[in-house]
């Protein structure tokens, strides 16, 4: 099993409202100008500065790497200095051990998620479910390590499913991975040693504050519930335990300042040994319980 990646990182654009977020600026003149030609890198950077991009250095290497040729980096600077995500641009994402494909569809997986993935490799499971898989990540890595294990990842967006579809089948895990239509447990069946969500978790007051690659970009179901942010926490929480194997866990993600009302929610329904664990940033991301033996 891979370590988890301790160098520091940008935060969570997720969690933008965490941060204060970011507002985006329209490319300027001058910007404009510049995109319409073949650019350097230090223009590059000196563009995406100018846009407002938090990280203009790291973008522009990553996209560098990622362009074929002059016109499609000058392209992708272009879009980037319009605040579309790297990962939209290039169409992937890197995560845990493997290349996952993005699209507008599902929500860009983080460095922060793989906080989930090491503690879910932590004990042995056989069987794991994922609701809310969006591209797959977290199950599809979870699969890909434990060869012996089989899953299931549900998602209620039909384009989310395909992604998730698509990064199993390239990551080499697509038969044992079962990929269905369902709002949360509503065509969800059996027992599972291991159940794991990264939910919609911004309440619909924080929105408007999240940085523009999120709130711009993303699909906004997988970002809010339109309420407090604890409404998919209510819902997995209603039949978790009757879906846990004795013994079983529940992994979920949480926003930081969701510990305690999360933890109230899981302890209601009758799950013990509950613990937060935090991010690489040393905020509260993972809220671990488990059923009783």
């Amino acid at each position: 099993m891979r370590s988890l990646r301790r160098r520091r990182r940008r935060s969570s654009p997720r969690a933008g409202c965490e941060a204060g977020g970011f507002r985006a600026r329209e490319p300027g003149p001058e910007i404009a100008r510049n995109l319409r030609r073949a650019v350097t890198r230090s223009e590059a950077v000196a563009l995406l500065r100018a846009a407002g991009v938090p990280d203009p250095l790291g973008d522009t290497a990553r996209l560098e790497r990622g362009s074929d040729g002059a016109d499609a980096f000058a392209e992708a600077i272009r879009r980037r200095a319009a605040r579309e995500p790297v990962s939209h641009i290039l169409g992937f994402r890197e995560f845990w051990n493997g290349r996952f494909r993005v699209t507008p569809a599902v929500l860009d997986p983080r460095p922060e998620t793989e906080t989930l993935v090491a503690l879910a490799l932590e004990e042995p499971f056989a069987r794991v479910l994922d609701l809310g898989t969006g591209s797959g990540a977290i199950i599809v890595s979870l699969l890909a390590e434990r060869p012996e294990a089989t899953g299931v990842g549900t998602d209620i967006s039909p384009e989310a499913v395909l992604v998730a579809g698509e990064n199993a089948a390239a990551l080499g895990v697509a038969d044992r991975l079962i990929l269905p239509l369902s709002d949360w447990w509503a065509d969800v069946g059996g027992r599972y040693d291991l159940i794991v969500s990264n939910p919609p978790y911004i309440a619909a007051s924080e929105m408007a504050a999240l940085a523009p690659e999120v709130r711009d970009h993303e699909p906004r179901g997988a970002l809010t519930d339109e309420g407090d942010g604890l409404g998919a926490y209510r819902a997995i929480a209603e039949a978790v335990f009757a879906h846990l194997e004795p013994g079983g866990r529940l992994l979920l993600e949480i926003g930081p300042t969701q510990a305690r009302s999360v933890a109230a929610l899981v302890s209601e329904a009758g799950l013990i040994e509950i613990a937060v664990h935090p991010d690489i940033d040393g905020r509260d991301r993972v809220l671990a319980a488990r059923r009783p033996a």
